[in-house]
């Protein structure tokens, strides 16, 4: 293959970035309006942000500002491909390894390839802001016009090459599984660093930067970081400095092409593990005696069967472990604010609840098994009941383990029993009202390998209505309990009975939702699999 080649399938695969960019933005209107959406807000973030930093140019402590931003920037586009892998068709070189390209070439043009989309347009806005924050001076201006690209390669190299590097795994069921835990504990690290940049810029007196100084003078030296530093080394007449970072910053752009290639090399010539055959299967005996626990019949074999597709399924995890992850960083951020109560437990049955929303929603067009299955109204209850069930186990397990820490935590146990009776009840209720707006109101849940969708393209409106609309419904379907309890606080009595008329209650609610939705799953079962496949 001659270098007149190798240009053609650079220009080859850029051009495929911009076909693949396109045909998704025609594959429905709902996928294109999100997509005008998202590009929007990023675009307005990106501008607000570089905008924000611009105004701090002058300040002091501005130069420290833009280092950790770039820092914080570095480290989300490193993280990206671990949790978003699938979302980019690009992004994974397994698709272009049967090919007969080389691997230089298939670099070159997925690096440039990379360039084109919103995301590398609101990174460039970012560093432009960032450059601009730090620097002063013609010096800063001639650093920054070499500064800025080498940064943005950078960042694009490097979110690329851990792509590569990690491929069959992020490809994998175990790579899935990876990114919807790595994403929870991502998402709560940033909460706990916004917490502590609001606690350090807590200054009466107006904003302070002084606190981000020790992060900057470490960071400042790190790749790509230092890249943007040089400006501001530059801008202060520290000229070596300055050559230094951004020398830095070349050198780390060279290993990382390096790694990237050495990882495409591999997988040009390595075998895909995930195609050998499983030659054993060990079956665990606390599992069994587990399984012995559900309900007899058919109940029993629903949520066996509900419970080993949450666990096997990618989708249905991300829907369970948000659920516990919000219910645990809610709990956290109550005790860390400073206004902690163990009644924040109610908030999060409400979220545990939601699982019940969409119940069939991930059976796609295997619900058609289903349905051919259900032939009277007892056999359309036991089937929701197996799958309320299910549903139930995880939430109580997590109430009653997250209660009483939390009321550990705050020393408030007086309030647990209370607490814990509103959020069963909530909880209950959710359940309930779920049961019915899976009959009534059912969307169907990507299977293109992303579980970060949460529905297929155009039916994001059924998504937004069944939420909030279960939202306002445990709302106001506890009402009654919630008013009970005021009236309780109030007077001073015993609030304790709010705990066995939680769990009575919710129990309740939820044998009424599935008492409803049973009669109209018996009727809707055509509809129900016209909506539940994604189309």
């Amino acid at each position: 293959m001659s270098a007149a080649d190798d240009r053609a399938v650079v220009r080859t695969l850029v051009s495929l970035k911009l076909r693949l960019l396109r045909n998704g933005l025609r594959r429905s209107p709902g996928r294109a309006a999100g997509f005008l959406v998202g590009t929007s807000l990023g675009l307005l973030f990106g501008v607000s942000a570089a905008v924000g930093m611009v105004a701090l140019r002058g300040h002091a402590g501005a130069a420290d500002a833009a280092a950790v931003l770039t820092a914080g920037l570095a480290v989300s586009w490193a993280a990206l491909p671990l949790f978003f892998f699938a979302g980019d068709e690009s992004a994974d070189p397994t698709r272009l390894t049967m090919l007969p390209l080389r691997p230089r070439a298939l670099l070159r043009g997925t690096l440039l390839g990379s360039l084109v989309g919103p995301g590398p347009l609101v990174g460039l806005l970012l560093l432009l802001g960032t450059a601009a924050a730090g620097g002063q001076g013609a010096a800063s201006a001639v650093v920054a016009v070499l500064a800025v690209p080498l940064t943005l390669l950078l960042l694009i190299a490097l979110t690329r090459s851990v792509a590569a590097a990690n491929a069959r795994l992020l490809s994998s069921r175990r790579g899935k599984d990876f990114a919807i835990f790595g994403g929870l504990l991502f998402a709560l690290l940033i909460q706990l660093g916004n917490l502590g940049m609001q606690s350090g810029f807590q200054d009466p007196k107006g904003l302070d930067l002084s606190v981000l100084h020790p992060y900057a003078a470490v960071v400042r030296w790190i790749p790509p970081v230092s890249a943007i530093d040089a400006v501001r080394s530059a801008g202060e007449g520290a000229y070596l400095v300055a050559a230094l970072q951004l020398a830095l910053a070349g050198g780390l752009l060279a290993v990382l092409l390096r790694w990237w290639l050495r990882s495409l090399q591999d997988l040009m010539v390595s075998g895909d593990a995930s195609t050998l055959v499983e030659t054993s299967s060990v079956h665990s005996g606390t599992g069994s005696r587990f399984w012995r626990l559900l309900p007899a019949g058919r109940a029993g074999t629903v949520a066996q069967r509900h419970l080993r597709y949450t666990w096997r399924e990618p989708r249905a995890k991300v829907a369970l472990f948000t659920g516990i992850g919000m219910t645990c960083v809610i709990a956290a951020l109550s005790v860390v604010q400073g206004w902690s109560s163990v009644y924040v437990i109610a908030i999060g049955a409400l979220m545990l609840g939601l699982q019940s929303g969409n119940l069939f929603g991930m059976d796609g067009s295997g619900f058609w098994m289903v349905a051919a299955t259900l032939s009277t109204r007892r056999d359309a209850r036991d089937e929701l009941r197996g799958r309320v069930f299910a549903v139930l186990l995880s939430g109580v397990a997590v109430l009653l383990l997250v209660g009483p820490v939390l009321a550990a935590v705050t020393g408030k146990w007086a309030e647990l029993a209370p607490a814990l009776g509103l959020a069963l009840a909530a909880l209950g209720t959710g359940v309930g009202l779920g049961c019915v707006t899976s009959v009534y109101a059912p969307y169907a849940v990507p299977a293109d390998g992303n579980p970060m969708r949460s529905a297929a393209p155009g039916q994001n409106g059924v998504v937004m209505l069944n939420a909030f609309g279960s939202m306002f419904g445990v709302t106001l379907g506890c009402a009654p309990l919630g008013i009970t309890l005021g009236v309780l606080l109030i007077s001073h009595s015993p609030v304790w009975p709010v705990l066995p008329a939680g769990v009575l209650y919710g129990a309740g609610m939820v044998l009424l939702g599935v008492r409803i939705a049973s009669g109209g799953l018996i009727k809707r079962l055509p509809e129900i699999l016209t909506r539940v496949i994604e189309r």
